[in-house]
């Protein structure tokens, strides 16, 4: 479908109809919904806030098709849709649910295979990435870790035994004595050099340390929670809502 920028016209739009033509000549709209100032009429793509590429109008549909969706159910265009974006939840999860999964494995990726050079440059339409065979997708899929699972700390359960220390294969968990963020980065076991990246920190601790682990450096892995005696350190399960017509989509 080509995106070419043409412009819209509403001669089909009688007066009577009750729905109001602004600026541009474009009709006025909820910018959240999508509705028209006639109820149960939705506008969306270049028809809704002028030329703009198909993606834009592809999300205009979506936004539209959420609207018409509650109105068909009665429901309060505003008040009963989720927030546009992602809306995170998180779920805590026992422990025989995420052990299976956090066994570490540095493996580094698989080079997908790619068609011989002689013969990507003798056609420009040639595809040159062929993808994996089954074989090579299983072992690349078997890399992947669970960046949807979090590590969550509770400070009144921890011993300060540094068993999660001890364990852990990026040396990104840190017993330290808090301080300044710039000075504290500094100071951990890998100084944390991505300000981009947060440093976790909770505490205080009974000794009056902190506790500070590097989210840069961070897998997921669940061997600190596996490790540690007291449950101090424990997995928690990140769930995607996201807006969709129908219902929630989670991911």
């Amino acid at each position: 479908m080509l995106a070419i920028g043409q412009d819209p016209v509403f001669p089909w739009i009688e007066p009577e109809l009750g729905i109001e033509i602004g600026k541009w000549e474009l009709p006025v709209l909820d910018p959240v919904t999508f509705e028209s100032t006639r109820p149960g009429v939705f506008f969306g793509g270049d028809a809704a806030l002028g030329a703009n590429n198909i993606v834009s109008a592809a999300a205009h549909g979506n936004a539209a098709a959420i609207s018409i969706d509650l109105y068909c159910q009665g429901k309060d265009l505003h008040q009963d849709r989720l927030p546009p974006g992602l809306n995170l939840s998180s779920q805590k999860m026992g422990l025989h649910e995420w052990i299976y999964e956090n066994d570490y494995d540095g493996t580094q990726r698989l080079v997908v295979p790619h068609v011989r050079k002689s013969v990507a440059l003798a056609n420009i339409a040639t595809e040159v990435e062929l993808g994996y065979d089954i074989k090579r997708a299983c072992e690349e899929a078997e890399r992947c870790l669970n960046c949807d699972v979090q590590t969550v700390f509770t400070p009144k359960l921890c011993i300060e035994c540094d068993a999660c220390v001890d364990i852990c294969p990026m040396d990104c968990i840190n017993f330290i004595v808090d301080g300044e963020e710039d000075e504290l980065r500094a100071r951990l076991r890998v100084p944390a050099t991505n300000l981009d990246q947060d440093v976790y920190v909770d505490g205080p601790l009974a000794t009056g340390r902190i506790m500070a682990k590097d989210e840069n450096l961070c897998l997921h892995c669940g061997l600190c929670a596996e490790r540690c005696p007291t449950g101090a350190w424990d997995m928690q399960k990140s769930v995607i809502h996201l807006p969709q017509a129908g219902g929630l989509c989670h991911e």
